[in-house]
């Protein structure tokens, strides 16, 4: 079995932030064909229009697994809604799914299919902090859990990494991904 993952940065971030490079190295020790692509326009551009470019950009399966931390996480939530074929695992870290502060938030549609999102993940997780500065925090994580079900994890651990939280490794993350 050819498994694959790809991990989506955070707004206004890159691939090689907070455990992302510990993540990709983990996953790749592990047998897995890891893909972290820069998206600088990530939570800039609209939506409506980032969406295309990023299902262009990778294939998805029932092979796939997809980790997103915070804006990264949200862009999960449009992807899952209109891939074409489920995936075996989503992570969403820090994620959200209303504004969750006074900043734009383009990422976030005005509306989910929360039933075809479910129906195009296997397994799906929500990491969320109660401490979280940017409002990511487990209440967003429970709006997603009621609407998708899945397993929703909170803990006391700010944003997850962030300009001033080092955050170089995440060992829940390499034990959740099968």
């Amino acid at each position: 079995m050819n498994r694959k993952a790809v991990l989506f940065h955070g707004t206004a971030a890159h691939p090689d932030v907070a455990w992302l490079p510990w993540l990709r190295g983990r996953l790749a020790a592990r047998g897995y064909a890891v893909v972290a692509p820069h998206y600088p326009t990530l939570n800039v551009e609209p939506i409506t229009t980032f969406l295309p470019k990023v299902l262009a950009d990778h294939r998805f399966d029932a092979n796939t697994v997809l980790v997103g931390h915070s804006g990264g996480a949200a862009l999960l939530l449009a992807i899952l809604e209109h891939i074409d074929t489920p995936v075996d695992q989503a992570i969403l870290v820090a994620g959200y799914c209303t504004q969750p502060n006074t900043e734009d938030e383009p990422v976030l549609q005005d509306a989910y299919d929360w039933a075809a999102i479910r129906a195009n993940v296997r397994d799906l997780y929500f990491i969320n902090s109660r401490t979280d500065p940017y409002g990511c925090d487990d209440r967003q994580g429970r709006a997603m859990f009621e609407r998708l079900g899945g397993t929703q994890i909170v803990r006391d651990d700010g944003h997850y990494g962030d300009f001033d939280q080092p955050y170089e490794s995440f060992e829940l993350l390499d034990r959740l991904i099968d």
